[in-house]
């Protein structure tokens, strides 16, 4: 698979990668629009963060950041995910590009115990913009990025709860160094959506650990 050396061409491929085929309101599945993984996972790259690096990308749904991250020169990109559907399909957007430094795995991610080291975290939990979702999903997610211990951490959040994750991080001493601001769409797809496509700010956490 030939490494990507553009930013554009990295985010025209993430475009071909399909949404979540059946999504679920309980997860909270919206799939991350490509223009904002391709600029994140480019930041990364930039960091040092990506080439030859063991990257987990946890809470994947179709596995955009697992699969940005092996176009990118991962040692090793692997996607988990508690949806069967979403992993289903993204092993099939895998096997096409005959990635084999890319894996992708089913589990709720407090029972994923890999046996191998991971250096970069990506994850996109549920943060808890619709109300049929179980708040501190995003908490859930970090506990268990500590506890496999990368090198680093990017983190999906509310804007809104800015203050109190930046004391959380400080708390759990993880050295936040960046913060990424985006515009996150939401269109309708659940039954409840009153609007076509509603904007949301969110923040992505990047922080040592």
């Amino acid at each position: 698979m030939k490494k990507i050396t553009r930013k554009k061409h990295l985010e025209m491929r993430l475009q071909n990668i399909p949404s979540h085929p059946k999504p679920k309101v309980n997860l909270e599945q919206y799939s991350t629009p490509s223009i904002i993984a391709s600029d994140l996972v480019w930041n990364a790259f930039s960091f040092g963060d990506i080439d030859s690096k063991n990257i987990f990308d946890l809470g994947c749904g179709t596995g955009i950041f697992a699969i940005a991250s092996a176009l990118m020169g991962a040692n090793l990109a692997v996607g988990v995910d508690i949806d069967g559907d979403s992993i289903n399909l993204a092993r099939e957007v895998s096997d096409k590009l005959n990635a084999d430094n890319l894996k992708f795995i089913q589990s709720d991610i407090v029972d994923f115990n890999p046996s191998y080291t991971v250096n970069t975290i990506f994850q996109n939990p549920p943060f808890g913009s619709q109300r049929k979702v179980q708040s501190g999903q995003d908490l859930k997610f970090i506990k268990k990025a500590m506890e496999l211990k990368p090198e680093v951490l990017y983190s999906f959040h509310m804007a809104s709860t800015e203050d109190f994750l930046l004391e959380y991080y400080e708390d759990n001493n993880l050295d936040v160094t960046h913060i990424f601001r985006y515009n996150f769409p939401i269109p309708k797809i659940y039954d409840f959506h009153s609007k076509e496509n509603q904007n949301i700010d969110v923040i992505v956490l990047r922080a040592m650990l």
